[in-house]
């Protein structure tokens, strides 16, 4: 009866899990961003057209190796998706089922819906992880798993919504620091390269969260610490030797760390808050850059929770950080390089060391990283609250039931976001027609050549004719990435203007280089025609 009744109670807390998650993405994405289809009358904007189109070139091309290359997409050397955020993983498998999916699919809208579903449960099968398995305290932290507002607000990048990983990196460490097995870590080893393959900064927060295996049980002076960093040695080899087949090794980008880095205020300033957003019309920022990516309000549910813990369970909490003394560096040395070289704390920066170390540069928005310190200090904080004489179970469904109603304003950001029909700002019909007939485009000026300051607006037109480009997808030059390999790409609009029109080539030209072509290209005066604020040359 016990048995069938810890059964009963694991799946009810999964299926309240998975029942909050559907209902979040049936309340907050419409239909259309979840199943976007080719010939929509609107525009995707910044980040998400990037990731869209992105992965609309992959699932048009051949399978090819390295698996993750698109050479339709700047050929003869082809895009690796990884480098605009195309989210690997799930094109690779969208790839294996492109004969079934709709006219110009991309899979970045249903993303979000994979990783809405995905966070409460992930977070559920955590907090049983911690040894909590009733479930009025499952969907507490079902509640608020997905009412962190570091992970509703990242609904501007698609990837970085998987959060969920975090809180499965963070299972496997409990589950492997109280009965490890093969299996185990089979499964954390899997789970690391599929993190790799939702996006790298996310495996780089998983894996420090499975290293901390084998520091907690070195300091509980238990000696399968030898085994768990030899589990932890293979699942980074395996990730590594992913990065090394997939491409991913020689990646840079515009380097910055610390530039959007994580605030010492963030964790408490409460932007956004239902309850308390008043106190905070903006987020906070020291550097110069904006609080966005060191946003890191931890929720009001969230908050009161650990200052009750603390208040009436001073000294389980003490034991459980013992206990856990590895997690508790791990998620330390998170905390230190989330706030960077250069630490800041409301509006002033406390202490600037200068330049970081060269092999820091990749990770310019190192505000991410405090991501697993707020996961863990919710399955934590939940565990020990639960563990309360008489009001446990009830104190942690009324930390989920705060943390969410003071989320509101965050979801209401993320539901006017995704309720947007941005206008296209160039004449989409015609250049659908065009692009039906052409077997390449040439958009000018490319990504490299693009003044940082964009004072033409040609990065979003540039966005948008590839949008359109890509529904087909027509074989493009030129598309912006977030990383490349090697040195960064060199401008040479010049010498592609000077060359002739090849038979079937579609060549676009923005306000940008419109003078450029006039001046240099071959039978320009005869080839181009204005399409709105464009040129258009093909054929005669």
């Amino acid at each position: 009866m016990r048995t069938l009744s810890f059964r009963l109670a694991a799946a009810l807390s999964y299926v309240v899990a998975l029942a909050i998650g559907l209902a979040m993405v049936t309340a907050l994405f419409p239909i259309d961003v979840l199943v976007p289809r080719a010939g929509m009358g609107w525009a995707p904007q910044g980040d998400a057209a990037q990731h869209a189109i992105a992965q609309r070139y992959f699932l048009g091309d051949a399978w090819r190796w390295p698996p993750l290359v698109a050479r339709n997409l700047i050929p003869p050397e082809g895009l690796n998706i990884a480098f605009s955020d195309g989210i690997p993983l799930q094109a690779m498998l969208l790839k294996a089922l492109r004969g079934v999916l709709p006219d110009g699919f991309h899979g970045i809208g249903l993303w979000y819906a994979i990783a809405w579903v995905a966070q409460p449960v992930a977070a559920v099968w955590c907090l049983r992880a911690a040894g909590e398995t009733r479930l009025l305290p499952a969907i507490g932290v079902a509640l608020a798993a997905v009412s962190m507002p570091a992970f509703i607000n990242r609904y501007g990048h698609a990837a970085l919504t998987g959060q969920f990983t975090i809180f499965v990196a963070l299972g496997f460490y409990l589950r492997l620091v109280r009965a490890p097995s093969v299996a185990l870590w089979a499964g954390a080893a899997a789970a690391m390269v599929a993190t790799l393959l939702i996006h790298p900064y996310l495996a780089a927060m998983a894996l420090a969260l499975l290293a901390a295996t084998p520091l907690t049980l070195l300091l509980r002076g238990d000696s399968r610490w030898v085994g768990a960093g030899i589990g932890v040695a293979v699942a980074v080899v395996l990730v590594a030797g992913v990065m090394l087949a997939f491409g991913y090794v020689g990646a840079q980008g515009d380097g910055g760390f610390g530039q959007f880095a994580l605030n010492l205020a963030s964790p408490f300033w409460p932007y956004r808050s239902w309850v308390l957003g008043a106190l905070a019309p903006q987020e906070i920022d020291a550097t110069g850059h904006g609080g966005w990516e060191g946003y890191n309000w931890l929720g009001l549910g969230l908050l009161v929770a650990i200052a009750a813990v603390l208040a009436t369970r001073p000294r389980a909490t003490g034991a459980a950080l013992r206990r856990h003394a590895g997690l508790v560096l791990a998620l330390a040395g998170l905390t230190v390089l989330a706030v960077s070289f250069r630490v800041g704390a409301g509006e002033a920066i406390l202490l600037d060391l200068g330049p970081a170390p060269g092999f820091l540069e990749q990770f310019r928005a190192s505000g991410r990283f405090f991501w697993p310190v707020g996961c863990a200090l919710l399955i934590g904080t939940a565990a020990l609250l639960a563990r309360a004489p008489h009001i446990g179970s009830l104190s942690v469904l009324a930390m989920g039931l705060v943390q969410f109603a003071d989320a509101a304003p965050n979801r209401a950001a993320l539901a006017a976001w995704a309720d947007q029909r941005p206008a296209w700002v160039v004449d989409a019909p015609a250049l659908r027609g065009l692009l039906a007939q052409a077997e390449s485009v040439t958009v000018l000026p490319s990504w490299p050549c693009v003044p940082p300051r964009d004072p033409f607006g040609d990065h979003v037109r540039q966005l948008q004719v590839l949008t359109l480009a890509a529904e087909r997808p027509v074989p493009a030059n030129t598309m912006y990435v977030a990383r490349w390999r090697g040195a960064r790409p060199a401008c040479t609009d010049a010498a592609v203007l000077a060359t002739p029109l090849a038979p079937g080539e579609l060549r676009i030209i923005l306000p940008g280089a419109r003078e450029a072509a006039m001046a240099t290209m071959p039978d320009a005066a005869s080839r181009c025609a204005p399409l709105g604020e464009l040129l258009v040359c093909g054929p005669r």
